[in-house]
């Protein structure tokens, strides 16, 4: 195993979550806490400056404990107990936007690599391991989403202004 590889694997073993794209970890109450690593594909400050109605508006910042995409999460099966999947939900902005920079976007065979996601999110799942998937069906409904994965949904909830983004939770037996 490579010296990069073994830390990794060790960061990971004392962190129970991974947030899989973590992106600039908006949905934490507490955005550095050390029961989860924190990974995405990109590192970027996103200037706060959206337009005059931002005056003041702070900089978002990504910056993941490790750089990977979560079409290839490098650590090993079953590395941890409880996974979150957030991944970008928007196709029409363009890629150099504010929201599109700060949350991602879905490109050209995306729903190949939603798939992809979803099965690198139970292979380091563990055995009783929870996943908690968030989708905002803005665009792509959640039932479309939910058929790129052979895996049963356990519960689920709605929720935002116009009850859009769904939390769905995931036990893998």
């Amino acid at each position: 195993m490579s010296e990069e590889r073994t830390k990794l694997v060790s960061s990971a073993c004392s962190a129970v979550v991974l947030d899989a794209c973590c992106g600039p970890r908006m949905m934490w109450f507490d955005n550095a806490d050390s029961r989860a690593v924190y990974m995405d594909r990109r590192e970027q400050v996103v200037k706060g400056a959206w337009g005059p109605a931002s005056a003041g508006r702070k900089d978002v910042v990504i910056k993941p404990d490790i750089l990977a995409d979560f079409t290839k999460i490098p650590f090993p099966d079953e590395t941890f107990p409880h996974v979150v999947f957030d991944p970008p939900h928007i196709q029409r902005m363009k890629a150099t936007g504010k929201v599109s920079q700060t949350f991602g976007v879905l490109t050209p065979g995306w729903e190949e690599m939603l798939a992809d996601g979803f099965r690198e999110c139970f292979r380091v799942l563990k055995h009783e391991g929870t996943l908690i998937f968030k989708w905002c069906e803005v665009e792509v409904p959640l039932k479309r989403v939910l058929a790129l994965t052979p895996e049963k949904p356990l519960y689920g909830h709605r929720s935002g202004k116009k009850a859009q983004t769904h939390w769905v939770a995931f036990l893998k037996l």
